[in-house]
């Protein structure tokens, strides 16, 4: 048995706003200020957080459909990868670790970020806005992490990957398209 038996045995996520529509418009909007709209930090950057805090919390769907978006925005998958294995010993540049390191706080630790985790992100050229961004991105895929776990999405992008007709639409489509696409926003 699923965790919600109307959804079927092997949820999507728009399955589920398809069945609960009634905050998906608000929420797909957010998604698309926080992760398209102006920020000091580029989609990629953005994509890279989205991906990471999913994959720290395991969450399989997250993870996946945001790997797909970081490598249509720019980033090579072997990044994604050395970036889970070990933080400290992946490529990435040295600006973003102090970023990631924080997001990762703020995801298993919440209550111990201090002072000295807000100024290691300042020290290496962040803005507050930069940051403040990097926080809403976590608390966002957190956020949407336990709606998928908590709704038993089991779809995984690295058993289903997509087409490259569907790469490509990725660079352009919006969250909102996706809510038009299913029929639940006008």
């Amino acid at each position: 048995m699923s965790l919600f038996p109307s959804l079927g045995d092997k949820p999507h996520l728009g399955a589920v706003f398809q069945a609960f529509p009634d905050a998906v418009k608000p929420l797909l909007a957010y998604h698309d200020v926080l992760l398209r709209g102006d920020s000091p930090l580029s989609i990629a950057e953005r994509e890279i957080i989205a991906t990471y805090v999913s994959g720290l919390n395991a969450c399989t769907f997250c993870f996946g459909a945001h790997k797909i978006y970081a490598k249509v925005f720019g980033v090579e998958e072997g990044l994604i990868d050395a970036m889970m294995d070990n933080i400290d010993t992946a490529p990435l540049p040295a600006k973003l670790k102090p970023l990631l390191v924080y997001v990762k706080k703020l995801t298993v630790l919440p209550a111990r970020i201090k002072d000295a985790d807000a100024k290691a992100v300042y020290d290496v050229g962040w803005s507050e806005r930069a940051l403040y961004d990097a926080v809403q991105i976590c608390a966002l895929f957190n956020f949407m992490n336990r709606i998928i776990e908590g709704t038993g999405v089991t779809f995984d992008y690295a058993h289903t990957p997509p087409t490259d007709a569907e790469m490509n639409a990725r660079r352009t489509r919006s969250y909102m398209d996706f809510g038009r696409e299913l029929g639940i926003i006008d």
